[in-house]
């Protein structure tokens, strides 16, 4: 997996980092060095994540707290596709995300709107939220939702939580729609961060924690796609019946490792 590699995408969640109910997190040990040294060797990096609770800003903002070498530069991440098509498209959504990445959407017309967007809303996933989404979709001729991920859960430090897929099912299944899903495992956002890199996909490794979104959606694509034994990893996901990596790597420390040694 590891051959003619000129470009690293990384996830972020489970992979540089365990995030904390609490707005903070824990980075898992020896990642923080992996992204130095990927990066003193040379080779393109991206940052690939689903994160919708925070604006790029903040959640970039809180991993250079914890020691990492990023800047917004370097994300890919789905609010801000999400709002090209938006203004492509002269749609105005119904918002249910998390407050905090809500200033992403703030050039944006919200009035009478004519989709719903949903994110990882967290506490905001309540039941008078979810409905009021619903009503806004039943009540469209063709109604349009747009997903930004459609992760099934995620890893935060005091355990593993409940992600926007699971709730983008409800409003699919309650509307009779099917929801356009901006951030992994979608072609369009890998092929996005490989255009940045200005990579080709064989030329690419993904590295990631989530054998559907990460590791799929990557092969999907033409990329090789490693996944790491932390974050969301559990040990059925190596027996998963459609998805099988290029690799195991017990953590981000050890696939680069493994990656550099080849240069």
């Amino acid at each position: 997996w590891w051959r003619a590699v000129r470009g690293v995408l990384l996830d972020i969640s489970g992979v540089l980092y365990d995030s904390g109910g609490d707005g903070g997190g824990t980075p898992i040990a020896g990642s923080a060095e992996a992204v130095r040294r990927i990066k003193a060797a040379g080779l393109k990096l991206r940052f690939c994540t689903n994160e919708t609770q925070a604006t790029r800003e903040e959640f970039v903002k809180k991993l250079q707290g914890l020691g990492f070498d990023i800047s917004v530069a370097e994300v890919t991440a789905p609010a801000p596709a999400a709002c090209r098509i938006l203004k492509e498209r002269g749609l105005r959504p119904h918002l249910l995300v998390h407050n905090d990445l809500v200033p992403e959407f703030a050039e944006l017309d919200k009035a009478n709107p004519n989709c719903v967007v949903i994110g990882d809303a967290a506490e905001n996933f309540t039941y008078a939220n979810l409905n009021e989404a619903f009503r806004v979709l039943i009540g469209m001729e063709k109604p349009v939702l747009i997903s930004l991920g459609r992760g099934r859960y995620y890893k935060e430090t005091d355990g593993l939580k409940l992600d926007v897929g699971a709730y983008m099912k409800a409003l699919e299944y309650a509307c009779d729609v099917e929801a356009e899903v901006v951030g992994k495992p979608a072609k369009p956002f890998f092929e996005s961060a490989l255009a940045e890199m200005g990579v080709p996909p064989e030329q690419a490794v993904m590295i990631g924690d989530d054998i559907v979104n990460d590791v799929g959606g990557a092969q999907q694509c033409g990329m090789r796609a490693v996944q790491v034994r932390t974050g969301k990893y559990r040990p059925c996901d190596e027996n998963h019946p459609h998805v099988k990596p290029d690799a195991y790597v017990n953590d981000l420390a050890e696939a680069v490792d493994i990656l550099l040694q080849q240069l």
